[in-house]
C-alpha cells in the first residue's frame, strides 16, 4: 500500500479519532484539522509524537490550502446538543465547509468522502431506509441546521462532481458508538453508559419505543476505508448496523451490564426526534462487500471499558 497524505477534518472528534488511528496504523501521513468546538484535544494526545501526524487548529468554514491525496470530511458536531448550540455555525460548517473541501479536492485532484448522515431521511415514512428514499425532513425545525445542512452538502458534492469531475464519495452514517465518544455529547449510548456508571437515572425520551440501529465504530471505519478505495462508485451509501433495537431495550442492556439497580427516567420526546432508524445496507454489501461484524453486546462491553477510564 502506498503512503498517502490524508486530510481528516473533524479529526479530534469521535469518528475522526478512530479513523486517524486506523490510517496511521496503515502507515499514512495524517493531517488533522479541527476547530475543537466539539472535538477533544485529549483524543489526539497519543498521536502528537507520531512523525506521520500533523495537527492544524482551523475552522473549515474558512478556506485552507494543503497538499493532500484524500479528504475525509467529518467536520460537524454530530450530536443534537452540540449542533443545536450554534445552529447557524452548524449550517455554515455543512455548506461553507464542504465547499472549501471540494475546492481543495479539485485543486489536488484528490478523492473526498463526505460524512453524511441518516438524518437526511428525517422521520422516515419508509422502513428500513434505502438510499433512493428522499426523506421526510422538517426544513425549519430545531434539527434542520444539521439535517438540511447535510442534505445541502450532498447536493453540493454532486454539483461539484457534475461541474468539475471531482471524485466524491458519500457515506450516510447511522447511529455509531464506541471508544472516544464524548461523555457529554448527549447521544443515547454514551448517555446511558455514563448515567449507569454514575448511578444516575437513565434518561429515556418518550416511552422508549423509538428504534435505533447501533453500529460499532470499528465496523463503520472499515466502511469508510472501503468506500474511499472503491472505483466507479460514488454513493450515497448507507453505513450502519441493520439490527434494530428500541431505546428501552438499549437502556435495559446497559443496566444489566453496569448497574441493574439504577432507575429509568422518562421525559418528553424532543421535537422532530425520529421514531425509526434502520438502514438497508444492500448497496454497501454489493458495492463494498461491507457489513457490520460486531454485535451490540460485544461492542457495548468495549465501550463501557473505555468510559470507565474517562468518567
Amino acid at each position: 500500500m502506498s503512503k498517502k497524505r490524508i486530510l481528516v477534518t473533524g479529526g479530534a472528534g469521535f469518528l475522526g479519532t478512530n479513523l486517524t488511528a486506523r490510517l496511521l496504523n496503515e502507515g499514512h501521513h495524517i493531517i488533522c484539522v479541527d476547530n475543537f468546538l466539539s472535538g477533544l484535544k485529549e483524543h489526539i494526545v497519543g498521536f502528537l509524537d507520531n512523525p506521520n501526524y500533523q495537527l492544524i487548529e482551523h475552522d473549515i468554514i474558512d478556506p485552507i490550502d494543503l497538499e493532500v491525496d484524500e479528504i475525509y470530511n467529518l467536520a460537524c458536531a454530530g450530536s443534537p446538543p452540540h449542533y443545536q448550540a450554534n445552529p447557524i455555525h452548524t449550517t455554515k460548517t455543512c455548506v461553507h465547509g464542504i465547499l472549501n473541501m471540494l475546492e481543495l479536492a479539485k485543486k489536488n485532484n484528490a478523492r473526498i468522502m463526505q460524512a453524511s448522515t441518516s438524518e437526511v431521511y428525517g422521520d422516515p415514512e419508509v422502513h428500513p431506509q434505502v438510499e433512493s428514499y428522499l426523506g421526510n425532513v422538517n426544513p425549519n425545525g430545531i434539527r434542520s441546521c444539521y439535517d438540511e445542512g447535510k442534505r445541502c452538502a450532498e447536493s453540493l458534492c454532486f454539483d461539484h462532481q457534475r461541474m468539475y469531475g471531482t471524485n466524491i464519495k458519500i457515506a450516510r452514517i447511522f447511529n455509531t458508538y464506541g471508544p472516544h465518544m464524548d461523555p457529554k455529547d448527549g447521544r443515547v449510548v454514551s448517555n446511558f453508559i455514563v448515567q449507569s456508571l454514575r448511578d444516575e437515572p437513565l434518561t429515556v425520551y418518550g416511552d422508549g419505543s423509538q428504534t435505533r440501529s447501533f453500529c460499532y465504530v470499528d465496523d463503520l471505519i472499515e466502511g469508510f476505508i472501503r468506500l474511499m478505495a472503491s472505483e466507479n462508485f460514488t454513493g450515497p451509501v448507507n453505513l450502519g448496523n441493520p439490527v434494530e433495537f428500541t431505546v428501552k431495550e438499549l437502556a435495559e442492556k446497559t443496566l444489566q451490564m453496569i448497574n441493574p439497580e439504577a432507575q429509568v427516567s422518562y421525559l418528553p420526546l424532543p421535537s422532530d426526534d425520529p421514531t425509526k432508524r434502520k438502514p438497508d445496507i444492500t448497496l454497501a454489501k454489493s458495492k463494498l462487500g461491507w457489513e457490520p461484524s460486531i454485535a451490540l453486546d460485544d461492542g457495548l462491553i468495549k465501550t463501557i471499558e473505555y468510559f470507565k477510564s474517562v468518567v
